[in-house]
């Protein structure tokens, strides 16, 4: 049996990459004194696309687990960023707003991500960058396969 080299594989690259990612741009919100995370700016950004998400899709969105998505709301919630809502229909069902503040504190942030995003691509072929996101893509077809 041949044993393959695990940072030979994709997987480990793509999660350094993330925590990577992550600890930069928190640093960079850090350093223009603005109070967000990551994870709390990737929710600012599907709420601002699209107000009023129900939480449950708004975590599978995002990878997240119930209860982790819950404990963020609840800390963007303190923090008016958000708000949430009972579904008229369904009262087990939160639907998930953008405040004005959230609004205001995405639209400031989206450069500085922008920024990041453009160094962290810079020297990529175009071509380059959309076959790895195809790439990605089909992995994750694959893993969803043997995760349901």
């Amino acid at each position: 049996m041949i044993l393959i080299d695990f940072n030979d594989t994709i997987l480990p690259w793509v999660g350094r990459l993330n925590l990577e990612f992550t600890y930069l741009s928190n640093k960079k919100f850090r350093e223009q004194n603005i109070n967000l995370s990551k994870e709390q700016w990737v929710v600012l950004k599907y709420l601002y696309q699209k107000d009023g998400l129900i939480q449950n899709d708004l975590a599978f969105i995002t990878s997240r687990d119930k209860t982790s998505m819950t404990r963020l709301i609840n800390n963007m919630e303190k923090n008016a960023l958000i708000r949430r809502e009972n579904c008229e229909y369904d009262k087990r069902i939160n639907l998930i707003f953008i405040e004005d503040k959230g609004r205001q504190l995405f639209e400031k942030t989206l450069p500085i991500m922008q920024n990041l995003i453009d160094l962290l691509q810079k020297g990529i072929p175009r071509n380059t960058l959309e076959q790895t996101i195809e790439t990605l893509k089909k992995l994750e077809t694959n893993l969803l396969k043997y995760t349901d």
